[in-house]
């Protein structure tokens, strides 16, 4: 790309400080559509999660045996015999099969619960947040198969309350060269905008019309993550790492008093609790939403193809 064409980048601002500061913390969110914390994890608790999935792809033959574990360097014959729609299922950059037993661990969802999370949520959204219990893991093999999550609003794909925030947590250090998540800074304010096609993660990739927003973004270490809101336009960077997987979490929060789209409450894949909970020892992580009053507000398709809303 032409450098007088390339977009303009700004670096993440650090928002640990307004942790103290709710108002402040919320003006900065309402202002932005985003938050990024630096450290916001103990670095070994990270870690310890990404030892657990990258302890799978060496199980299924997916890491180089010849590297240690934690530099989670791919097995690139296996991982090139993989075809196209094996590693570009559901949007998650690995097999089905390597993904049911990422549901699988308890780990993974209790991550989603942890209490400095739930306390974040609680001051952004000043009151009770709900987690929702759709977790997603990215397990981003290296492969010219893959293809690049594109720009991109949440809210078409999850629906339900407006206010939903997403947490992204990459699981170990994710420098820009690896393929982290890039924030349009501000576009919440935009509204729902228009998509096209795109065959990356999600399927649709939102039009930006020149809305004159940067993008902000940043190398970040294990303990690091961005939150935003459900319209906040982002993308993954391309990973010009080669050979190195990219692992990262996407897991969601909302007002428990806003209403929620039923399919918020059902695992990510086609899989089912009961047998996902399988081994589990804490109860407190299974079906702990049956304890709320929700409202359900149906899936609506429509939004996702507003012409009107195409430049």
């Amino acid at each position: 790309m032409d450098p007088a064409t390339k977009p303009a980048t700004r670096a993440f601002e650090d928002a640990t400080p307004l942790l103290a500061r709710p108002e402040a913390l919320r003006r900065e969110a309402r202002a932005k559509g985003y938050l990024f914390f630096k450290g916001f994890f103990e670095r070994e608790e990270v870690m310890d999660v990404r030892r657990l999935l990258l302890n799978i792809l060496d199980e299924e033959e997916l890491l180089d045996p010849a590297r240690p574990l934690m530099d989670g360097f791919g097995n690139q014959p296996v991982i090139d015999a993989l075809k196209p729609e094996e590693i570009n299922w559901n949007g998650i950059g690995t097999t089905q099969r390597v993904y049911h037993r990422v549901q699988k661990l308890e780990a993974f969802h209790a991550f989603a619960q942890h209490p400095k999370l739930m306390a974040l949520f609680d001051a952004l959204f000043g009151e009770r947040t709900f987690p929702h219990p759709r977790n997603i893991a990215r397990i981003m093999l290296p492969s010219a198969s893959l293809n690049v999550t594109p720009p991109h609003q949440d809210f078409l794909h999850i629906q339900g309350s407006a206010d939903t925030w997403t947490c992204w947590a990459p699981m170990g250090d994710v420098p820009r060269s690896l393929g982290g998540l890039s924030i349009l800074e501000g576009s919440h304010e935009a509204g729902l905008l228009g998509v096209t096609a795109n065959p990356g993660a999600g399927g649709l990739e939102s039009i930006l019309c020149s809305l004159g927003y940067e993008w902000a973004e940043g190398d970040y270490e294990a303990g690091d993550i961005v939150v935003f809101h459900s319209h906040t336009v982002h993308k993954a960077l391309p990973n010009r790492e080669p050979g190195r997987v990219r692992l990262s979490l996407d897991l969601r929060y909302q007002p428990a008093s806003q209403p929620i789209e039923r399919a918020s409450l059902l695992p990510h894949g086609p899989f089912e609790w009961e047998e996902l909970y399988e081994g589990w020892t804490r109860e407190d992580l299974k079906h702990y939403w049956r304890r709320e009053d929700f409202a359900f507000l149906p899936f609506d398709e429509s939004i996702r193809w507003q012409k009107d809303k195409i430049c």
